[in-house]
């Protein structure tokens, strides 16, 4: 059992690292910019909100091209990877300038749109405007990660993810308050912060991708746009990208309901969802870790060893959070006394967490079986099942606990876990009806839609 536990945490820990980073590297942020007041505090909480969710719409380029590029260096043809990377950053680059585009015109719309106050959106529309600039560089970094992670490389990304976020930090820290004799530029300071990690991000990768990797892989060549394979990736993305979208705008439905709910359930939940996040964080490096070995086999034409690396990272990934529900259980009211102060908060905080604590297994079986679905492109069904389960399941089902039988906070996370739970069991029966000895590498046609079918019983 378990056989290949050295090699999976190789590739796991530095992608739980790089996802780590992020969500530390928020939290820090909001903190230095929260001492400016409520008002700051709402504009980076909103402005989030916003980009999370155009993040969504667009990481499907970089999911597939992490699938794509696996199956690729699998089956030994790694040009075949090098050419959809170079499409996905053509896409990538086009939806960055609609990024710059969309930072030049709409962040006073979009705020006005989000419903925030006059005086929120006169203080936001510069900071906004640099978080889309930003999000143009973001995006392509994202395509180029989904290349390392599908050779096998995670610690290049852990290692950028890093570099991004230091320099977020160094710069919101001299910008917004004038530190180390920087200019004083309070928080547009903080955007400028966000553009400057994101460029020094991107920067970093394209180094490694075009110099480092040049002498084995030939990453500097001329690649045409080919239509059959830009339709295959733009298809998939598209899968992805709507899978991830759907998720997302049903949780900004389920905030809006908490908020409904006064500030108190409000504060006590985006504490409890910051703790979680903690478990978040493996589910998701470790769901990454199942697309890169699952996509490899499948190259291979292995597709038993597939099932049986996805398996073991799976069984993995419960292990780590089994351990942290258990801590975050014991110790749920000591923890959350560390994010606030006022003991109802903390107390009504502290219970979300206890009933998640071993909940959020189901959160990791979602993520550990996407992860294998995703490595051998059964994109159609994570789409379907986003769709269905996020908005006729999830969306109804916390109105309903939340309001109509008026179970309020503890009836919004039982609708949330419910849905994971929903989710989670559906993608690992998907992965194990799969018929594995008939899978096969994705391609695309000429002619007519693209792509082999993922056989099912």
């Amino acid at each position: 059992m378990l056989k290949n536990t050295r090699m999976i945490l190789v590739l796991a820990l530095p992608s739980i690292v790089s996802f780590a980073t992020m969500t530390l590297t928020g939290t820090i942020n909001l903190i230095m910019v929260g001492q400016m007041g409520a008002l700051v505090i709402a504009v980076v909480g909103v402005s989030n909100i916003i980009m999370y969710n155009i993040w969504a719409l667009f990481s499907g380029i970089g999911h597939t091209v992490n699938y794509l590029v696996a199956q690729n260096y699998g089956e030994n043809n790694i040009g075949k990877g090098i050419e959809r990377t170079y499409l996905a950053l053509y896409l990538s680059a086009a939806v960055g300038l609609l990024c710059v585009l969309l930072g030049l015109t709409a962040p006073e719309a979009a705020l006005r749109l989000m419903g925030g106050s006059p005086e929120l959106v006169s203080a936001g529309t510069d900071y906004l405007r640099l978080r889309f600039l930003a999000m143009a560089f973001g995006i392509m970094t994202f395509v180029l990660h989904g290349f390392f992670r599908g050779i096998g490389d995670s610690k290049t990304p852990m290692i950028f993810s890093l570099v991004c976020n230091v320099v977020m930090i160094f710069f919101t820290y001299t910008l917004t308050y004038g530190n180390l004799g920087f200019p004083r530029l309070g928080l547009t300071g903080a955007g400028i912060a966000f553009l400057l990690g994101e460029a020094a991000g991107l920067l970093g990768c394209l180094y490694v991708f075009f110099i480092r990797l040049h002498p084995r892989f030939r990453t500097r060549v001329l690649v045409p746009v080919q239509r059959h394979e830009a339709r295959l990736l733009a298809m998939e993305s598209g899968k992805l990208g709507m899978q991830e979208f759907a998720m997302s705008m049903a949780m900004f439905v389920f905030t809006m309901f908490v908020t409904r709910l006064g500030t108190e359930a409000l504060a006590a939940n985006e504490v409890a969802l910051n703790i979680m996040s903690l478990g978040f964080m493996p589910a998701f490096g470790f769901g990454a870790t199942a697309t890169i070995l699952v996509g490899q086999e499948i190259g291979r034409g292995n597709g038993k060893m597939a099932r049986r690396y996805g398996t073991e990272t799976a069984l993995l990934g419960s292990l780590f959070l089994l351990v942290m529900g258990v801590i975050e259980f014991i110790w749920a009211e000591p923890i959350t006394r560390i994010y606030t102060s006022d003991p109802a908060v903390a107390e009504l905080a502290a219970r979300l967490i206890m009933v998640s604590a071993f909940l959020q297994l189901f959160d990791g079986l979602l993520n550990f079986y996407a992860g294998g679905l995703r490595g051998i492109g059964d994109t159609t069904f994570l789409l379907r099942a986003s769709f269905i389960l996020s908005w006729f399941v999830f969306v109804p089902l916390a109105y309903l606990l939340t309001f109509v039988l008026d179970w309020k906070s503890m009836g919004a996370w039982i609708s949330l876990y419910t849905f994971l739970l929903l989710f989670g069991t559906a993608t690992m029966l998907r992965f194990y009806r799969t018929r594995w000895d008939s899978v096969k590498v994705k391609v695309s046609a000429p002619h007519g839609s693209a792509a082999t079918s993922v056989p099912s019983e």
